[in-house]
């Protein structure tokens, strides 16, 4: 049998150098991309190398045999763009013998389990990344921003020459999804505003999220709070905001309409910073939104922010989102992160529409479980490192 390597700068041109010096009944035996050249480390080239070999006298069970020696293991498999490497330019390379077209049948199943976008050329995934990847799809990271991981992570496997470890793979999916949230705020509130506004549905755990916060800016941050909810249609809630304010020591003020508004800020004056408790209600039903608007004044200067429960469906988070996206959101806060083992919808949401977050609660204890968000807390606890 010969057997010979072929550099080029696509699979098209590969295969055509592999048909004029080998032959239509050339066997690819084996491809992956390779990069060459550069200057110190940098403006390397991008090449397809193939290996390829051809035996006339040889029965084609015999080529399989062999195939099957040299190829990759069972548990790898290809992903190539569709650009590269059309149906007919595989056929037509070895007048479309059972083996070639049973390789193009695995291809397609390859490049349907992995990528519509067929993000990488003809590249084996290593196992470490294939552990790590199955990593961010239990954490329900949408697809879209898997793909877009394993094309950066491939690229860089075959610059740096593989051989990776687990956790060196989960370091540099971590400094790409921090690269990723750099653009967005996160962390404590601030302090520019003096009206905080707290919206969500009914059940996320706003009332609490907010004796924590009214906690953390007295104790922390030497605030003056002061209290106004807007939520009378649940007695209880009305009263649990009563109760924090009595261990806080800060005043309530409760509104019913725009003119309760108005009165309470005036009474709250002399507060540094005035937190509103909103009425949790089946915020699917737009007409609940609007109501909010006949109760708190948004033209104030005030930071929102739009608590959301990670034990929710996420497509219930975007559905959610869009009915209050009739207002300004500045960050999120995501609650109940310890009654979930799936978070991934935490970034998810930040990328899809572009916000920070503010605040993570862990638990029902106020003040202590809550945490000021940053990107390496939420990253981390993505990918699993400690």
């Amino acid at each position: 049998m010969k057997i010979k390597k072929f550099i080029a700068p696509s699979m098209p041109e590969a295969m055509k150098q592999v048909r004029e010096q080998l032959g239509s009944e050339a066997v690819i035996l084996h491809s992956k991309v390779i990069y060459t050249g550069g200057f110190l480390g940098v403006f390397k080239k991008r090449n397809i190398e193939v290996l390829a070999a051809i035996d006339p006298e040889m029965k084609q069970e015999e080529v399989q045999r062999n195939m099957d020696k040299i190829n990759t293991p069972p548990n790898s498999f290809f992903v190539t763009k569709t650009n590269d490497l059309k149906e007919n330019e595989i056929k037509s390379s070895v007048e479309k013998p059972d083996q070639v077209l049973k390789q193009l049948n695995e291809l397609k199943r390859a490049v349907k389990e992995i990528s519509e976008h067929n993000a990488a050329n003809h590249l084996t995934i290593p196992s470490a990344v294939l552990e790590v990847l199955a990593v961010l799809e239990k954490q329900e990271i949408d697809k879209e921003i898997r793909e877009t991981i394993l094309a950066n992570v491939m690229e860089k496997w075959y610059v740096e020459g593989g051989s990776k470890t687990v956790a060196e793979v989960k370091m540099w999916i971590r400094d790409m999804l921090l690269e990723k949230l750099s653009p967005y705020s996160f962390g404590d509130i601030t302090y520019s505003k003096k009206y905080i506004n707290v919206i969500g549905p009914t059940g996320v755990g706003k009332t609490t999220t907010l004796a924590k916060m009214a906690a953390e800016l007295m104790l922390k941050h030497q605030k003056k709070i002061g209290f106004i909810t807007t939520d009378t249609y649940r007695i209880a809630a009305i009263e649990q905001l009563k109760t924090y304010a009595n261990i806080l020591n800060v005043p309530l003020e409760v509104c019913y309409n725009l003119d309760d508004f108005e009165n309470a800020t005036k009474k709250l004056a002399m507060c540094d910073i005035i937190l509103i408790d909103t009425a949790g209600r089946n915020f699917r039903n737009q007409k609940y939104v609007e109501d909010l608007q006949k109760v708190v004044d948004y033209k104030r200067e005030m930071e929102t922010l739009l608590v959301l429960s990670l034990t929710a469906k996420q497509r219930d988070m975007e559905v959610i989102y869009q009915q209050f996206s009739t207002m300004r959101i500045d960050h999120f806060i995501f609650t109940k992160i310890d009654e979930t083992s799936a978070i991934g919808s935490m970034l998810n949401l930040i990328m899809k529409y572009k916000k920070g977050v503010a605040y993570i609660t862990t638990g029902q204890n106020v003040p202590e479980d809550m945490l000021a968000a940053t990107p390496h807390e939420i990253v981390n606890r993505i990918i699993e490192v400690e």
